[in-house]
């Protein structure tokens, strides 16, 4: 009689063995996929945040100097704009010293 209350007990404990190995992978799965969610969405962030500087730069050598930047370049010479061109592209297109450049910020792909 007693062997019989083990078996029961042996299956148990499998059960709940079981049980907490499918809780611990489903944790840290969970808590991957929470940092992989979070590091995209502060990707997306530092990418306005560079626009926003960006456009910030081009405003201020307007008020100093009373035109536009003519390049991307000229801002980085003198005006000391600087960014991670390696995680980062900028396209400038400057269309005239008297209209605001059309500028986009794209996340480079891979980073």
């Amino acid at each position: 009689m007693d062997r019989f209350g083990k078996k029961t007990k042996t299956r148990l404990d499998r059960a709940w063995h079981c049980l907490s190995v499918i809780f611990a992978v489903f944790f840290i799965l969970f808590f991957i996929g929470g940092t992989n969610i979070a590091g995209s969405v502060s990707k997306e962030e530092q990418a306005k945040n560079l626009e926003i500087s960006l456009r910030r730069s081009i405003a201020q050598c307007y008020a100093i100097e009373g035109t536009y930047p003519p390049s991307l370049d000229y801002l980085i010479r003198h005006y000391g704009f600087n960014y991670d061109a390696d995680r980062f592209f900028i396209d400038y297109i400057a269309l005239g010293s008297n209209i605001m450049p059309d500028i986009t910020v794209l996340l480079k792909s891979g980073h």
